[in-house]
């Protein structure tokens, strides 16, 4: 018996189609794209051909003749044409770091604004996205200290895209949840680019009784946010900074010099000094294995061997003064911690991310120079992009709440019932850490406290406001109402045992949100030290 068969095209796309985030890193030198498919579990790098050098990696490399080509080279197409070290007006590089900063139209000497440029760049990777992946929500991360400027241009360059939720997180913060820090963290980042070498004293969002850090969204349902003026920043907070114009592609320099001071440094001889640099980099090798690059001309041709060893990269390195200037940099970013009473001793971590962050050297007097705070090395290059993932609605945060939920709570200085809000409309669930409340008792002898759950009355005058940087719809104070709340347990009694006295505080409640949407509750009774079993109210909304 014969069947029907799908076209051989056809059958392919619906088994390999793939719908999720994807996340963009603009970066000094190397722009990363990674994308999040909703059922997979861990991100994957994209490979764009022929922008890109290695999957996911995009060199940030305009050539666009005199501003006005309408099929500019981009990325790794300016490095195989041999572009790169012109110095021609037509090329763009290291244009990033002045987008929303304030800075000469054509800082540069580029034909394009850097604004253009980084506009061009996020536009072709978009063109070159393949065909089998379906982008819900793109995130875009940026440098916290430009971060309003930056965000206005993202939004600006971002109208024409096709996405119905564009989002945007801070480097630091993004950075720090790529490689595993909590919310609420203290941490130094170190990022060595190909130009430039960012040292960052952070302070996370988040913590003991606070929201996690989450993406601060731009367009939501297909409408821009952008001009709405209730809307905060969404960024990590700056406890010390320090630059140098100083990164990857002068240390192939120095390589190149080294072993060929008479020689022309080429793109080519470049190249093979910056392959020769990544061989020395590799983990386990021996620090005095010899490894040999070869620079070889367009042809294939074999022009110039590079031969080095680790031990000699790590001479040459400090020779030229690296770790002096990464000392300076160091002690310049911690002596405005103090300032702002950020001491080592009080970091959670130190994160090293940018190609540079693989050489064994730097990492090891990073090491040294930060104790007693704990060395974290994610995968360098993809790093902030994939925390930026784990940052977005809907990858690593499975919802967010459609209504809020408020517990009854006695005011002692008032002398009468107020509503507490546990849980707000717009929050992101499961949560990260329980919210905690003490409840005292409102009378003599009193036996019980009765746990009343409402929610606002959705039906109401409401506004917009941002919480978590989600766009979230709140009934304003004035006409505020609430309703019981419509879960499966609206109100339950907790005996108390002795009987509670007027004033007197009694329990202390940890209220959470799980996996399931299950609204939960679990105590201790602060007079005996009895606990409370953990309790289901109901179900979320």
């Amino acid at each position: 018996m014969a069947m029907d068969m799908p076209p051989e095209g056809e059958e392919k796309l619906q088994v390999f189609q793939q719908v999720g985030t994807l996340a963009i890193d603009l970066g000094n030198t190397t722009t990363v794209v990674a994308f999040q498919a909703e059922r997979a579990a861990s991100p994957q790098l994209l490979d764009l051909p022929p922008i890109s050098r290695r999957p996911g990696e995009v060199p940030s490399l305009i050539w666009a003749g005199q501003g006005n080509d309408p099929n500019p080279l981009v990325g790794q197409q300016v490095d195989e044409a041999g572009l790169v070290g012109q110095g021609h007006t037509s090329l763009s590089r290291d244009f990033k770091r002045w987008i929303g900063a304030p800075h000469p139209s054509k800082s540069d000497g580029s034909c394009l604004s850097p604004e253009q440029a980084g506009e061009i760049l996020l536009q072709q990777i978009w063109r070159r996205l393949p065909p089998h992946i379906e982008v819900r929500r793109l995130v875009l991360t940026a440098p916290v200290e430009s971060y309003r400027a930056y965000r206005t241009w993202l939004n600006q360059v971002c109208t024409t895209l096709p996405v119905e939720e564009i989002a945007l997180v801070d480097e630091p913060t993004a950075a720090a949840m790529g490689a595993g820090l909590p919310p609420g963290s203290k941490l130094l980042v170190m990022d060595i680019g190909g130009s430039t070498i960012d040292l960052s004293l952070v302070a996370l969002e988040g913590g003991e009784g606070r929201a996690a850090p989450i993406a601060q969204l731009l367009r939501f349902a297909g409408q821009d946010l952008e001009d709405s003026s209730k809307q905060a920043l969404r960024c990590a907070r700056v406890l010390g900074k320090a630059g140098l114009k100083l990164g990857g592609r002068d240390l192939d320099h120095w390589i190149a010099n080294h072993l060929y001071p008479d020689v022309p440094l080429s793109e080519t001889l470049l190249n093979a000094a910056e392959r020769l640099k990544c061989r020395l980099s590799q983990v386990d090798l021996r620090a005095e294995a010899t490894q040999l690059e070869i620079a070889a001309d367009s042809e294939g041709n074999e022009v110039l061997p590079l031969r080095l060893c680790r031990r000699e990269l790590e001479e040459l390195l400090i020779a030229r003064g690296l770790l002096n200037s990464l000392a300076s940099l160091l002690n310049e970013t911690l002596a405005r911690g103090r300032g702002n009473g950020c001491e080592l001793k009080d970091l959670q971590g130190v994160v090293a991310v940018g190609g540079g962050a693989q050489i064994p050297l730097v990492r090891s007097w990073l090491q040294q120079q930060t104790q007693p705070a704990p060395l974290l090395t994610p995968p360098p290059i993809e790093a902030v992009a994939v925390g930026a993932l784990q940052l977005t609605p809907g990858v690593k945060v499975q919802d967010v709440l459609h209504r809020g939920v408020s517990l009854r709570c006695w005011d002692q200085r008032g002398g009468q019932h107020h509503w507490h809000p546990l849980f707000l409309a717009g929050q992101p669930w499961p949560t990260t850490a329980p919210l905690e409340l003490v409840l005292a008792a409102s009378r003599i002898d009193q036996l019980e406290l009765e746990v009343v759950l409402a929610e606002p009355d959705i039906n109401e005058s409401h506004e917009v406001i941002y919480i978590d940087g989600m766009p979230t719809l709140q009934s304003k104070p004035a006409e505020r109402k609430l309703h019981p709340w419509p879960g499966t347990c609206p109100s339950a009694s907790l005996a108390l045992q002795p009987p509670g006295q007027p004033g007197q505080d009694c329990l202390r409640l940890q209220f959470s949100i799980d996996d399931d949407a299950q609204l939960q509750m679990e105590g201790l009774d602060l007079r005996s030290g009895e606990r409370l079993g953990k309790q289901k109210l109901g179900t979320v909304q």
